[in-house]
């Protein structure tokens, strides 16, 4: 039913605006993807995201179809991926959960929310289960598409240390992560290469986002100031945008506390660290799209909602999730409209 909404919005917003599909398909940070994909690293910012996804809409093209076509198909297989590992590891209500996510649209399209979050899951799924070397596989894949990654790596490497076993295993678990270590190091050295700086990846974010470093404090003071009424007269849309990344930096820091105080401490570590990292910046962007991420957040809310799916309960998860596509639908139709992403 997601999938079906996304459709019909777009074609919705290709009928009454005159866009055509493909530039529908292709707004924000998608034309960086395909851009990349058809050229290169030839713009500065561009460096700011991961060759993997632009690889795989490459690998489309030398198919006959466009990056942003692409983009959708890849999104669409890797989101039932993303979809079916979150079954395995909360069941079936978290697999709905985050496919009711009011920023799903992003997983959806030529993002790499969706092929992210399909290695990521199956990466935490298979370590779970003590498949360390198909784990070690699966986040190299992720370490392809975002700096995301690093901290996946972090709480693969925490959840090896809490799992039992004897010395000798818990090293050779952590031997493994030495793959996707080196997977994220090898685009490093790349950028280097072309560059001659080791920190050409952090200049293009500072260039093109301005996510140069600012203490927490600062980063909610900008991020307060930006959510306030009348900020942006010509889009007021955006406002939203911020009071939306307000109330996800403090969904994340809920979700880190609740699997901290249930004793999942590389789930915690997984989330509070990316909360962290958007800390660390001018102002709180693109937390909007990294709750897709955070799987504890999903398999959390299936733990809240299976022990109350008697009675009325039944007819207040029926609204929610009417709301929630309600609200997909209106994220959808400003991303494909152009008028905002986050």
């Amino acid at each position: 039913m997601t999938r079906l909404l996304f459709a019909v919005v777009a074609l919705a917003v290709v009928a009454t605006t005159g866009s055509s599909l493909t530039t529908v398909l292709g707004q924000w940070d998608v034309a960086h993807f395909a851009a990349i994909a058809e050229n290169g690293y030839a713009v500065e910012i561009d460096r700011a995201f991961f060759p993997g996804l632009p690889l795989l809409m490459r690998v489309g093209m030398g198919l006959g179809a466009s990056p942003q076509a692409s983009g959708v198909v890849i999104a669409l297989i890797c989101s039932a991926l993303a979809t079916w590992a979150l079954y395995r590891l909360g069941g079936r209500l978290a697999a709905i959960a985050w496919l009711l996510a009011p920023t799903s649209v992003f997983t959806a399209v030529g993002y790499t929310e969706s092929p992210f979050c399909a290695a990521a899951f199956w990466a935490w799924e298979r370590a779970s289960n003590k498949c360390w070397g198909q784990a070690a596989v699966l986040a190299a894949l992720a370490c392809t598409l975002r700096v995301s990654g690093l901290f996946l790596i972090g709480a693969l490497a925490i959840l090896a240390l809490t799992q039992r076993g004897r010395v000798r295993l818990i090293v050779r678990r952590l031997a493994w992560l030495l793959l996707p270590a080196a997977t994220l190091f090898g685009y490093v050295l790349f950028l280097y290469t072309e560059t001659g700086s080791w920190t050409a990846w952090f200049s293009a974010q500072a260039a093109g986002w301005e996510r140069g470093f600012h203490w927490p404090w600062e980063a909610f003071w900008n991020s307060w100031q930006s959510l306030q009424p009348g900020m942006y007269p010509e889009h007021p849309e955006w406002v939203w945008i911020f009071r939306g990344e307000m109330v996800s930096v403090f969904v994340g820091l809920a979700v880190a506390i609740v699997a901290l105080a249930k004793r999942r401490i590389a789930e915690s570590a997984w989330v509070a660290v990316q909360v962290l990292a958007f800390s660390l910046s001018y102002w709180f962007q693109s937390v909007n799209r990294a709750v897709l991420l955070w799987f504890p957040l999903w398999t959390q809310i299936a733990e809240f909602v299976e022990t109350r799916r008697h009675g009325g309960w039944r007819a207040v998860w029926a609204l929610v999730a009417l709301a929630a596509l309600a609200l997909q639908g209106v994220w959808a139709w400003l991303f494909f409209s152009g008028r905002w992403a986050s």
